[in-house]
């Protein structure tokens, strides 16, 4: 039988006052309650009263009592001495209330003003203490208009202007590139004067260039040519447009089909599903390109441009005819949903064992994302399946980390899965976080996707990584002497050995140790991709440093690419200072470049993500319940 234990259940209800302070009005009155005076005490009615007045004297102690109160304007009263005595009478003599009064609180809001004023700070891209992004904004406007200046000036209805030779070059099959590619970008910015220049020379000239011009590749004139068309006959209204800056939509819709009429028979003529790459406009005719092979990247290019233009025409010949590219492709032979940089278009057959997400390879991916997102109502879900698939292949087999800070970057299989990895990476790579963002959250905002459940593991993966990679985009640009990117960059990947070639130049940078560029890729073309990844990436996670980081960029290329005369350049070497210039500016810096940071500094209504999907020249084309049909 066990022993009694050593305490009884009187014992449980202590105070034990070695671990907590007990207060001297609970020490009195426990021991009143607790003692035999308690017993005594209440036994007669004199009892009670003595009891209660020693309790109430007590407290009068307390609260009389010198003490150090702070008050709520910073200062304090020492109670129970002259110069606090006020503190519980008033000048009269009588008590005052001595519990504190509650503290005044600013006036609430009510929900529809603090919607309001999220609203405006939202339409505004700033607060108080924040950079004026209306200015910056405004600040890409004018460099659009110095560039278009230039062009205008010396190079009017060529593809491209040489601004330090001050003449113009077609580069591109004559067909006045740069009208083009800008045009939606001065509607975007309502520079009308713009509009309204380029537009009359749409009406006035590109019908006989179309008819007349010889070779043109069929990837670059879709893209630039087709896109830019038929995103200015969007953004002007299309068939519900009343009032125009430039001639009527209809103009940019007709020159739009009767280039596409042309360019068609790169995939009628061709024995298989894969289109050949060059076209004779004048002919109607195509072919292959010299070694016969076709970029697979460019053969799976085409499909926004000519779906868009089946809807808008309601012939489906366009969207039938491209389509089959990505159908074929499906099919296809892939190393974790990776393919080769080449197709043979007579054989239908990839070509070579390159894998690599630069050039040749780049928006095969994008599109696989991009076509699936122009309209979901179709049956277009195994696009959505490859595009899953390739970049679960792109994290498990391309992406590393460099030594010794360890950047995140994508390199290239050259020969092959089972060949040697190459930690090679070109600024055309840099497109990619702004696809994985844009696959992951679909152009909702990540928060609004958080709060909605609509994002899963794999789609956070995915974000993170395309977070990481802007990072490594960027750290490209701030390595070098002029805050510009090379064309390629090496990364370090094995502690103590170190890849051949210079660094960029900026010995302040972490990064020098991490990043190498060779001198056969140190020069600058006036690239959007990063800056392009920054403005998806900013509409998506709502982070000002993209804001930040692309400022950055903006004002490398003011210093060291602008031309006084007008127009900006592309740079030989962007590793020394002051930099050796190219003299030539590409149509993808006023159709993309500019594009792009203009709308990061700006209102995020303005062409959303959700609404809009960005062909890989950034023209913007409606998604599908948003588009305008002729019909």
């Amino acid at each position: 039988m066990s022993k009694s234990l050593p305490y009884s259940m009187k014992d449980v209800q202590y105070d034990n006052a070695k671990f907590r302070q007990r207060s001297l009005t609970k020490v009195i009155t426990q021991n009143l309650l607790t003692s035999n005076v308690k017993r005594e005490c209440i036994k007669c009615s004199t009892g009670r009263f003595l009891v209660l007045l020693m309790i109430f004297g007590v407290v009068y102690l307390m609260l009389t009592h010198t003490s150090h109160v702070p008050l709520s304007d910073g200062l304090s009263k020492n109670i129970g001495t002259e110069e606090g005595k006020n503190f519980f009478t008033d000048k009269n003599g009588r008590f005052k209330r001595f519990w504190r009064k509650p503290p005044r609180l600013p006036p609430r809001l009510s929900p529809d003003e603090i919607v309001s004023r999220n609203a405006s700070i939202s339409k505004n891209g700033k607060s108080d203490s924040g950079p004026d992004w209306e200015a910056r904004q405004k600040r890409v406007k004018e460099s659009f208009i110095h560039a278009w200046s230039g062009y205008r000036n010396y190079s009017m209805g060529y593809d491209e202007l040489m601004p330090l030779s001050r003449r113009g070059i077609d580069t591109l099959g004559g067909l006045g590139a740069t009208v083009i590619d800008a045009l939606d970008t001065a509607m975007i910015m309502g520079v009308d004067e713009v509009v309204h220049e380029a537009g009359s020379w749409i009406e006035k000239h590109l019908p006989e260039r179309i008819n007349g011009k010889g070779q043109v590749n069929l990837f670059e004139t879709t893209i630039r040519i087709l896109g830019g068309l038929l995103s200015a006959y969007h953004l002007s209204g299309g068939n519900n447009s009343s009032t125009t800056k430039g001639p009527n939509p209809a103009v940019y819709l007709e020159n739009a089909k009767n280039l596409a009429d042309r360019l068609i028979v790169a995939f009628t003529s061709s024995p298989t599903a894969i289109p050949f790459s060059d076209v004779v406009l004048r002919d109607r005719s195509a072919h292959s390109a010299p070694d016969g092979l076709s970029s697979t990247a460019e053969a799976s290019t085409l499909q926004l441009e000519f779906n868009y233009l089946s809807y808008l025409t309601g012939d489906p010949k366009y969207s039938l005819e491209s389509m089959k590219v990505l159908e074929h492709m499906k099919n296809m032979p892939k190393v974790k949903g990776l393919v080769p940089i080449y197709i043979n278009p007579r054989s239908g057959d990839f070509s070579g064992e390159n894998i690599r997400l630069g050039s040749r390879g780049d928006s095969y991916y994008e599109y696989l994302i991009k076509v699936w997102l122009q309209d979901q109502g179709k049956n277009l879900t195994y696009l959505h399946d490859m595009y899953k698939e390739s970049m679960k292949g792109v994290k498990e087999l391309l992406v590393r980390k460099s030594v010794p800070n360890g950047l995140v970057f994508v390199g290239e299989l050259p020969f092959g899965h089972e060949g040697a990895f190459s930690p090679k990476m070109d600024h055309l790579v840099c497109f990619l976080p702004g696809t994985l963002a844009l696959g992951a959250t679909k152009g909702i905002v990540k928060e609004k996707a958080m709060r909605e459940n609509l994002l899963n593991f794999e789609d956070l993966e995915n974000l993170k990584l395309a977070e990481d990679l802007a990072k490594t985009c960027f750290e490209m640009y701030s390595v070098t002497s002029t805050g510009l990117s090379p064309e390629i960059a090496y990364f370090n990947v094995e502690q103590g050995h170190k890849e051949s070639g210079p660094g960029g130049g900026n010995k302040n940078s972490k990064y020098v140790d991490d990043i190498i560029i060779k001198p056969a890729d140190t020069h600058n073309l006036l690239r959007p991709e990063t800056v392009e990844s920054f403005f998806v990436l900013f509409r998506i996670t709502e982070d000002p440093k993209y804001r930040e980081w692309g400022w950055e960029i903006f004002e490398a290329f003011e210093k060291y690419t602008k031309v006084d005369t007008g127009g900006y350049t592309s740079l030989d070497d962007v590793t020394v200072l002051p930099p050796n210039r190219r003299d030539k500016m590409e149509t993808f810096f006023l159709g993309e470049t500019l594009k792009y940071l203009y709308l990061l500094f700006g209102d995020r209504n303005v062409i959303p993500l959700d609404k809009y999907v960005f062909n890989t020249e950034a023209h913007p084309f409606p998604i599908r319940d948003n588009a305008v049909s002729k019909q």
